[in-house]
């Protein structure tokens, strides 16, 4: 498949997990040049056999430059760098990169939450952002799965901290070159808002035996968040606007084990990414001497739950109201 433009870009994945592994996949598919940065099982499983994407109609294994960090890897001027890792460990890996010293790098945040753009602009002057709808799984070392088709995700993208440019446009045509829908959006920022209280729900769902007291409480919380963001005044798109962007566009095929936060329960990383979602509310509500008492509950049990190691859906939700 020919090159949508002349000088070709390479794409590196840092965090090649769900998301960034089946975006940096389907990229390498459709005749990108793309490298992955993973650690421990995954990369070696990587290493050995090479990424294993599936699609609901396909499996693709692709032999792709892996490494454990972009020193490893050897970064070059002009390469766009999709972060994909958890909030929890934007920091370090942002770190990563600036400390090879190569100019001339695009960073964009292919992540839940709202802290990744603000913390990458501490180190690099050319920040993307995109609003992230595409349930994808990864539950094994070398394996990720994109959950719907033929579409397998919505990744609207825009500059940091807003406006639009040649670079936008050219990642947002080679992510269409790849199968994804994808829009150009001046303000990126109120579409991740939007997404963040969408995510709320995955921190007590992720620790909590699915029951119909869960949905409501995963109401409250957004209906919570909501308050926190309009007290602070920051601008979120609708649910309404949110739901018209979706339509349907986005048809899951087969099942769909859980959110990201689930996974990381299921694979027992020890880590979850709660603290930049529910936290993310916590924190302003903090900033703003408001309580957010049913995010900060959602944000404790999580972490809790990750750091013990217990597998995810086996609290009750009298355990997790007391």
């Amino acid at each position: 498949m020919s090159h949508p433009h002349p000088h070709p870009v390479r794409y590196v994945i840092l965090g090649a997990g769900a998301v960034g592994g089946v975006v940096g996949g389907l990229l390498a598919v459709a005749g990108h040049e793309v490298a992955l940065l993973a650690r421990g099982d995954h990369l070696a499983a990587i290493r050995r056999d090479g990424l294993q994407v599936q699609t609901p109609g396909t499996v693709h294994q692709l032999k792709l430059d892996a490494a454990a960090d972009p020193a490893e890897l050897g970064l070059r001027d002009g390469d766009v760098v999709l972060l994909a890792v958890k909030g929890n460990d934007t920091e370090a890996a942002l770190q990563s990169v600036a400390r090879t010293g190569v100019r001339g790098l695009t960073v964009v945040c292919l992540q839940n939450g709202v802290a990744n753009e603000r913390l990458a602009l501490r180190y690099f002057a050319d920040v993307y952002g995109i609003c992230v709808m595409l349930p994808a799984t990864h539950l094994e070392p070398g394996v990720v799965r994109a959950d719907c088709a033929p579409v397998p995700g919505i990744l609207d993208i825009g500059r940091i901290p807003s406006g639009l440019d040649d670079q936008a446009a050219r990642i947002s045509a080679d992510l269409r070159s790849a199968g994804f829908v994808s829009e150009l959006r001046e303000h990126i920022m109120p579409w991740k808002y939007c997404k963040l209280l969408v995510n709320l729900g995955n921190g007590i769902r992720a620790v909590c035996v699915p029951a119909e007291r869960v949905e409501e409480l995963v109401a409250e919380a957004r209906a919570e968040a909501a308050a926190v963001l309009d007290a602070a005044g920051i601008a979120y798109v609708s649910e309404a606007e949110d739901r018209r962007r979706r339509g349907d566009i986005l048809q899951l095929k087969g099942s769909r084990s859980g959110s990201s936060s689930w996974q990381s329960l299921e694979r027992g990383t020890g880590s979850i990414e709660t603290d930049y979602l529910n936290g993310e509310i916590v924190q302003l509500a903090r900033q703003l001497g408001r309580p957010a008492p049913l995010n900060e509950r959602i944000q404790r049990w999580a972490t809790r739950f990750a750091a013990e190691h217990r597998p995810p859906g086996t609290l009750t939700v009298e355990e997790w109201l007391s």
